[in-house]
């Protein structure tokens, strides 16, 4: 807190004071804002009246017991519950300030804009090469010199290239499940995507390359938002910076990760945590 010097003047008078000015904070900018949002299958209600701001540039951990809605809301994001025949979402869900669910929104663009990875890896029977380009070139990117860069750019990014640079033409399929999973995460980001939405992307992988997920995670945190489902909570705890709690399709809690992990506000929040159910 800084002060400053503010004089006052009355007839004959001269008073000096002292002004205490607060220091000015930026606020965090949002990536994502969620408000009210009730989902759908059918008849059937999974999400409760959702309402939560994602950070820029962070990572953000959905956690809760199977069933609770984290992967719906995270489908959400991206509308990737449209293909599902009766879903439905009631509210907003607005990504750099505009509604994804409004009239005119290109769903094709939403989608590249927020990229997807899911839980068990899917390359394409294709080549390393074409499965990283995929997206580039279904957009008409057809200068190979521009190809060439976004590949090797993305599997630098995905932390990949030292391992398949001499092998690029061979099948996908041959790479490890761990290499696979790097690879559709540089699948995803070749298209120069916003948001990555992860879906338990390291739960069917052995713990060395679950390590390497994490790691991953992390460094790509300073060029994109990153929001993860997992139900690993040491994971959760290693690579968010904030994390939220869902129980039946509600959100019981939503904070900062050591604060939800060391003091959580909920009785809920903690039994699970702790390990009481789940």
């Amino acid at each position: 807190m800084d002060d400053e010097t503010s004089v006052m003047e009355q007839p004959g008078i001269k008073i000096q004071t002292a002004v205490r000015t607060e220091p000015v904070v930026e606020a965090e900018r949002q990536a994502i804002t969620i408000r009210g949002a009730n989902f759908f299958y059918g008849e059937k209600q999974v999400l409760f009246d959702i309402g939560m701001d994602i950070g820029e540039n962070r990572v953000t951990a959905l956690i809760g017991p199977s069933g609770c809605g984290k992967s719906t809301l995270l489908r959400c994001l991206n509308r990737m519950n449209d293909l599902i025949e009766g879903a439905n979402l009631r509210g907003e869900v607005k990504v750099k300030g505009r509604d994804i669910y409004g009239t005119g929104v290109d769903v094709i663009e939403v989608r590249r804009r927020i990229g997807m990875v899911f839980q068990k890896s899917n390359p394409f029977p294709k080549s390393i090469y074409d499965n990283v380009v995929y997206g580039l070139r279904i957009a008409g990117q057809r200068d190979r010199r521009k190809l060439d860069e976004a590949c090797e750019t993305s599997l630098q990014r995905a932390a990949l290239w030292d391992e398949v640079k001499d092998r690029l033409e061979e099948s996908a399929l041959s790479l490890s499940g761990g290499q696979q999973q790097r690879l559709c995460i540089a699948r995803a980001i070749a298209v120069e995507p916003e948001i990555l939405l992860m879906d338990e992307p390291s739960s069917a992988l052995d713990p060395l390359a679950a390590v390497k997920i994490e790691e991953l995670i992390y460094s790509l945190k300073d060029r994109y938002t990153i929001v993860i489902v997992t139900h690993n909570l040491q994971q959760a705890a290693r690579v968010s910076d904030k994390t939220a709690f869902f129980w039946l399709g509600r959100l019981v809690e939503y904070g900062s990760t050591p604060q939800m992990f060391t003091n959580p506000k909920e009785k809920l929040t903690e039994d699970y945590i702790t390990g009481r159910f789940g």
